[in-house]
């Protein structure tokens, strides 16, 4: 087994491993590097990526026969749907499979409608089934859950030529999900592990280590629970648990938990499965449209929801009018779309993505924040990491013992 790292061993992002025996090559991932990358809506101003089109200069690694022609590569395997791992794989070469989990497939499928990412040809999927080996030539490949921000990500478990190589993905140990890292423990430290390839997110940057997504979740009913009128929350809608998070603490607060169509059509694609709720009034969730849907792909998501579920639309007049009943997802465009610059009263900002972000030269967020100001509101962060701390990287080295 011959192991290659072709990006991602000194940056976050941009994975790119391959995998290779005299007779076979496997490529783990093929994402856009992290420089080109900022969060959901600073991603969709940039111009798309479309399969066929020429790539910039350096923005994919130098992988013979991946972007371009030679020698054969047999399959991509793909871990989840965040960009950093996923964002080039629309522009590899057309004839070879990718192998992702149901779960992925959907949120690539919401990324590529809702979020600006690239739509992969269902033509060239295959799907992975945690727990269940499949064999590209002579090597093994073995998907296994893992907790992770991104919805249905695997770790990957190959083995070839009497060797045993873990690829984690992204993990963490924090989440809603701790079970799973025991799964996989079990499954790759059961015999002699040779090699662990994982994520070292939080080894970079001094990143200390944050709360649990539980304890998250109690930091964000605290707060709602003192808001005296209308909470938004900025998230991404892919990250489900942060969703479940919001929702479950508007439950208990007491407070009809809002979403855009993005978060409605991720809710509509989990259809309720582990305890996440359906986009239906029913469940406690109302349907937000916004002022404008810009691609006729939303309008047909709007459709396909208002299909499968009861109407759940509620205007925003309506939230307006009983400001502190209601905690809303939100993104600053927004502000001078609908609410035409004027936030309501006491408005509390929920603010859970990298607080790095916030740093990086965007006059919306000193905007929003002074709009905020002006009405006696106020704009806080709420977030923790999707990736694993640093002190639960060791205790899992250990735990694999590679």
């Amino acid at each position: 087994m011959k192991l290659t790292l072709h990006r991602g061993s000194h940056e976050i992002g941009g994975n790119c491993v391959e995998i290779a025996t005299d007779t076979t090559r496997v490529i783990l991932d093929a994402g856009l590097p992290l420089d080109d990358l900022t969060d959901d809506r600073e991603r969709a101003k940039k111009p798309r990526l479309r399969a066929g089109s020429p790539l910039p200069e350096g923005l994919a690694p130098r992988v013979a026969g991946l972007f371009s022609a030679g020698p054969a590569i047999h399959a991509i395997m793909l871990s989840h749907a965040h960009a950093d791992h996923s964002g080039l794989l629309a522009h590899t070469q057309p004839h070879i499979p990718i192998y992702l989990t149901a779960g992925t497939s959907k949120m690539l499928l919401a990324g590529a409608i809702f979020a600006g990412q690239v739509k992969l040809d269902r033509q060239r999927c295959r799907t992975l089934v945690p727990g269940k080996p499949v064999l590209v030539g002579d090597i093994s490949i073995t998907p296994y859950l893992v907790d992770h921000s991104a919805y249905a990500g695997v770790a990957l478990l190959v083995e070839a030529g009497g060797k045993r190589l873990l690829y984690s993905g992204d993990l963490r140990l924090h989440g809603r999900r701790t079970e799973r890292a025991r799964v996989l423990i079990d499954a790759a430290a059961h015999k002699p592990l040779d090699v662990l390839v994982m994520e070292g997110t939080h080894f970079s940057g001094n990143r200390a280590a944050g709360i649990t997504e539980l304890e998250l979740e109690k930091q964000i009913l605290d707060r709602i629970t003192e808001a005296p009128a209308l909470v938004l929350a900025i998230f991404s809608p892919m990250h489900v648990d942060r969703l479940l998070s919001f929702y479950n603490a508007a439950r208990k607060a007491g407070r009809t938990f809002v979403v855009d169509v993005y978060g409605a059509f991720v809710l509509h694609l989990i259809n309720g499965s582990d305890d996440f709720p359906k986009p239906r009034a029913a469940d406690g969730v109302r349907v937000l449209y916004h002022e404008t849907l810009a691609k006729s792909s939303e309008k047909n998501c709007l459709q396909k929801i208002e299909g499968k579920h009861p109407p759940a639309r509620i205007p925003l007049t309506e939230i307006l009018a009983h400001p502190a009943k209601h905690l809303m997802l939100f993104r600053p465009s927004m502000l001078p779309r609908d609410f035409h610059g004027q936030f309501p009263a006491q408005t509390l900002c929920l603010y859970s993505y990298w607080h790095g972000y916030l740093s990086q030269p965007n006059s919306e967020w000193t905007n929003l924040k002074a709009k905020l100001t002006e009405v006696g509101g106020t704009f806080q962060e709420c977030h923790t990491s999707g990736h694993i701390f640093a002190e639960d990287i060791v205790k899992l080295v250990k735990a694999l013992n590679p």
